[in-house]
């Protein structure tokens, strides 16, 4: 797929309606390597190629298995689910928040830190949020509408803004909702909400008290125990990441020359991240993203930026195929290296 077609192609992936089942098929070898197509709610709405593989097979495409890959017509085809940055709302900047924001960033959320308290604001901030509103909680989440991909955490310094929180926030669109407090009060909450009319089956849903039940008592470990149930929550939702902002942010910028996109395509054994998982590898040994690190990622970054060059300029990229490239971490030579972490994975290497 050309430069042209990529810009296109994540046009129409930014114009697609996030509440709907989106999915990106791409051909991974043969005559037609690099062709791809994004089809939303069953519905083919872009072809990276007119005339092109997709525009004959695309019924036997959409009825492949998200995450793997399928052999149509002689080609093989990877399939997978589209989801978009995980973003999480946390009510209130308290003690325990800040933690939270530390282990979520790492995770790679976007975050928002509400309070109406603005030292505590600037502390979120400092801690490395995205984003931080000070103002009534009922107030700002008027303004963040919510969607399949946002965790709202409810953890304020009293039963009242919690029970505005989760008031606001209840009936948004929503991947996961959790709010801190003892049983006591998580009961006077729940009973409020019914009060309000909220249905019991939404009431159940929310996680509450938050977190896995690990014995946490200091704010580190609570926050651990907090992303630990939404790590739990979101790696059960069969919801892949698609390409993440920060790969996005690279491959348009102005200022980069050409690169080599690697997507994990298969996994066998005990390969640390799953099919789709994505890594950008840039001339001058620049890498956005990780596709599990040791000698499976090791090995990919020599053999990409060896592609990397033999472009003797950046209009010969347009001219580059796809290769699919097999590292398998079982083999003789990765045990005596000492990085030994089992299991073998195909990856699918793009000039972009």
């Amino acid at each position: 797929m050309n430069g042209r077609d990529l810009v296109n192609f994540y046009d129409v992936i930014s114009e697609l309606n996030i509440n709907l089942e989106n999915r990106m098929f791409t051909v991974c070898d043969g005559d037609h390597a690099g062709e791809k197509m994004i089809v939303s709610a069953g519905e083919p709405v872009w072809i990276s190629k007119e005339g092109g593989f997709f525009s004959v097979h695309a019924s036997d495409a959409v009825s492949a298995e998200d995450g793997s890959l399928t052999e149509i017509a002689g080609e093989r085809v990877f399939a997978e689910l589209l989801g978009n940055e995980k973003k999480m709302v946390i009510c209130g900047a308290g003690h325990v928040s800040m933690p939270v924001i530390d282990i979520a960033k790492m995770l790679g959320f976007h975050v928002t830190a509400i309070d109406d308290r603005e030292q505590f604001i600037q502390n979120a901030l400092d801690h490395g949020a995205d984003e931080g509103i000070c103002s009534g909680f009922e107030e700002a989440l008027k303004d963040i509408a919510g969607d399949p991909d946002t965790f709202f955490i409810i953890v304020t310094r009293g039963h009242l803004s919690d029970s505005e929180c989760l008031l606001s926030t209840i009936n948004k669109p929503h991947a996961y909702i959790g709010m801190i407090g003892s049983r006591r009060k998580v009961g006077l909450v729940k009973q409020m909400l019914t009060e309000h009319g909220v249905p019991k089956e939404l009431i159940d849903s929310v996680h509450t008290p938050i977190g896995l039940d690990i014995g946490a008592e200091t704010p580190e470990e609570i926050a651990v125990s907090i992303l630990a149930e939404i790590i739990e929550v979101k790696n059960r939702k069969r919801k892949g990441e698609g390409i993440p902002p920060d790969i996005m942010r690279e491959l348009f910028s102005d200022e980069r020359g050409p690169a080599v996109l690697a997507t994990i395509v298969s996994k066998q054994g005990s390969s640390p991240r799953a099919a789709g998982t994505r890594m950008l590898v840039e001339e001058g040994g620049k890498i956005t993203g990780t596709i599990g690190g040791g000698c499976a990622e090791a090995t990919v970054i020599i053999y990409a930026s060896e592609v990397l060059g033999n472009l003797g300029n950046k209009e010969k990229k347009e001219a580059v195929r796809p290769v699919m490239m097999n590292v398998d971490m079982t083999g003789k030579d990765v045990a005596e290296s000492g990085m030994i972490c089992g299991g073998a994975i195909e990856v699918l290497l793009e000039v972009v």
